[in-house]
């Protein structure tokens, strides 16, 4: 199989996206912001109850890491993505939107049981909230995984979502493994405030040794960190990887290595919708890193695409979309 320049690993999951108020949101006994896993029958309950009372804005392929892989290719590098989905409607769709934005897959994906879907609440201040029924997904492993084109990766990209998931670990393990061999650079993204507060122990273990590149936000980053500022995180998660990357919604981003340390500004813009806005960042900073750019100037080109991102609805952009706005970017820096 042909070389890739970044290979990932995450969830597969169907978006149906609500605009909902945080009434509703108390109502659910859902915690704003974060991701919480149900079981299928709960997220029906939910789904009718949206349904009912919240308004509905559409269906999108998802999967944290798919939405970073899907930035990454569309800004014109070549990628991978290992993930499962089931022999369904819903499965083939997923597949189908990753090949169409030039995304490799693996027939090795499916196999029986149900796609995963989650119901994407977005508050009206932008922030979004997610029930997940990981479906099929749950039980992602090592046999869905067709690991040759990360032999000649640049990057293995591996999303914290996978941290609940004992197969999805241990898949993990191998392919970190394979990627050390094969010096092939490892990314990771912390993913949720909830993977940090309940499943604290898989993100060690997806850790592990340490990583090349670190996503995470500031609030991720000082629960994980146990610290009580950004700063004070940054110098703890430095230990567990050489470059790191702090998000900091509006304001920005926080990115530093050994030798730097670098407070990027934000961009204004009207928010209207968060979800998928961190996965775009770590996708473009991983094109702008692949391609040789710096750190201060990765930044800026994952503010931009991720910008974008927040000031529509759905978690990806229209895919001319991403290289129109590459193209702003580097007129720019020229």
């Amino acid at each position: 199989m042909a070389t890739v320049d970044l290979f990932a690993i995450g969830n597969a999951l169907i978006d149906q996206e609500f605009t909902v108020s945080d009434t509703f949101l108390a109502e659910q006994n859902l915690q704003k912001g974060t991701m919480q896993l149900t079981d299928g029958e709960t997220q029906t309950q939910l789904y009718n109850n949206l349904k009912a009372s919240q308004v509905y804005k559409g269906q999108a392929s998802g999967g944290s890491a798919a939405n970073t892989t899907v930035a990454f290719s569309a800004l014109g590098a070549s990628a991978f993505y290992a993930c499962r989905v089931g022999n369904d409607e819903l499965g083939a769709i997923y597949l189908n939107g990753l090949n169409e934005a030039d995304i490799q897959t693996s027939e090795k994906s499916i196999s029986e049981g149900v796609t995963g879907t989650c119901m994407v609440l977005v508050s009206e201040d932008s922030e979004r909230t997610m029930h997940t029924y990981l479906g099929i997904t749950a039980e992602l492993s090592d046999v869905q995984m067709d690991f040759e084109p990360l032999k000649t990766a640049k990057w293995l990209y591996i999303e914290g979502y996978l941290s609940t998931s004992d197969s999805a670990r241990a898949a993990v393990k191998i392919a970190r493994q394979i990627a050390r061999e094969n010096g092939v650079k490892i990314a990771l993204t912390l993913s949720d405030p909830a993977m940090v507060q309940y499943a604290r122990t898989g993100l060690n273990e997806l850790i592990d040794d340490g990583v090349d590149l670190i996503f995470c936000n500031e609030q991720e980053a000082m629960m994980y960190t146990e610290t009580d500022s950004v700063d004070a995180a940054m110098a703890k998660l430095k230990l567990l990887s050489h470059d790191v990357v702090i998000t900091l919604s509006a304001k920005g981003a926080l990115v530093a290595n050994q030798e730097q340390q670098l407070h990027v500004q934000g961009r204004k813009v009207v928010a209207v919708d968060a979800n998928g806005a961190g996965d775009a960042f770590a996708g473009a900073f991983l094109y702008a890193l692949n391609a040789g750019e710096s750190l201060q100037n990765a930044a800026q080109l994952a503010i931009l695409i991720s910008s974008e991102v927040v000031s529509r609805f759905g978690p990806r952009l229209d895919l001319a979309d991403y290289t129109l706005l590459l193209e702003n970017f580097k007129k720019e820096c020229a």
